[in-house]
């Protein structure tokens, strides 16, 4: 039995055209029979589409000029995690922005497995999303333009590929401002809890810190710059890593508030005190560092505005290469978590 079927890496996605010619029916009356919103009908050839449907595995898919017609004023969203406070900031901030207009947002979650992606995606593009917010682009997957060559409507926020139409923070800005404020509170050796390099955010805030050490004429010992999740976890376990290095940081900077909750957890186990022995950076500033029994100096991103910003890339047509790419700029929130070196 032969079939048309799109080419989508990792598997072969039964099209409709492909349903029509195994049944001997034109493409339309397939559309009208597996389409759910209509009345079912049970003659003979929808059973029999229906079932063609089945065994050639057939999954109703939303097509670009649906989706283009924004009829069912939702967008769908997909980030790694709501237990992520980060992600659930965006994603509320997203909500917030959709409300706003008129539009609702309906969120999917990954673990950040590039696979449960395309299931998310799938799964949101069946219930009819209007067009896709996805905070899980990834270095070493090209998700973004599977849906680019589909014509699905997608924006990318908090992470970027780098040619998507994409809402970001600032990183390398941040990243450079957190160095800079170390720096000028005397500290040199200072180390990094990197985050993951498949995230360009985390990549961009190394990339900025590294930066603000060469403007001081100094350079980043790789030594000092210890890959990382986004966990809390994995904050204390690159925080023992930092400390065991001989002459250790006097400070450091984390990529996200999480590791940095993770390194203020890893150094009270070590007996070492927050700033007294050593300084700490976090990136973010989610709610709880504030109110930390030691509050944490950290970036603070502009969430609201980065969803706004994601909303009307993915509303207009913005193909200028500089109009593709959207950075809202962080700001530094001094706390009691660095002081100037002994």
């Amino acid at each position: 039995m032969n079939s048309k079927t799109d080419e989508v890496p990792g598997q072969t996605r039964v099209t409709i055209h492909g349903v029509a010619a195994a049944a001997g029916v034109s493409k339309s009356t397939v559309s009208r029979i597996l389409d759910e919103r209509l009345p079912r009908s049970d003659s003979e050839t929808a059973r029999r589409v229906r079932k063609v449907a089945e065994e050639l595995g057939y999954v109703r898919d939303v097509s670009a000029a649906s989706l283009r017609r924004g009829n069912t004023m939702t967008i769908g969203v997909i980030v790694p995690r709501l237990t992520d406070t980060v992600m659930a900031m965006l994603y509320e901030a997203l909500a917030k922005a959709c409300s706003r207009s008129g539009r609702f947002a309906i969120v999917a979650t990954t673990d950040d497995k590039p696979k449960a992606d395309r299931l998310a995606a799938e799964s949101l593009l069946k219930r009819g999303v209007d067009g896709l917010i996805l905070s899980t682009a990834r270095e070493d997957d090209d998700f973004p333009d599977e849906l680019a060559k589909r014509g699905i409507p997608y924006v990318l926020a908090l992470r970027t590929d780098g040619h998507s139409l994409s809402s970001v923070g600032d990183d390398r800005l941040g990243g450079y401002l957190a160095a800079r404020h170390l720096l000028d509170l005397g500290h040199r050796r200072i180390g990094v809890i990197a985050g993951p390099s498949y995230a360009s955010s985390s990549r961009g805030r190394v990339e900025g810190f590294r930066h603000a050490l060469e403007e001081a004429g100094l350079n980043a010992d790789p030594s000092y710059i210890i890959p990382s999740t986004f966990g809390i976890e994995s904050g204390a376990v690159a925080v023992e890593t930092l400390m065991h290095l001989s002459p250790r940081p006097t400070a450091i900077f984390a990529v996200n508030d999480n590791t940095a909750i993770g390194a203020l957890s890893g150094l009270t186990k070590l007996g070492l005190s927050v700033p007294q022995d050593i300084s700490i950076v976090g990136y973010n500033d989610i709610p709880i560092v504030s109110h930390l029994p030691t509050p944490l100096t950290t970036l603070r991103v502009p969430f609201e505005q980065i969803a706004s910003n994601a909303l009307d890339l993915l509303a207009g047509d913005n193909s200028a290469a500089d109009e593709r790419i959207r950075i809202s700029a962080p700001t530094l929130i001094p706390r009691k978590s660095t002081a100037p070196i002994r």
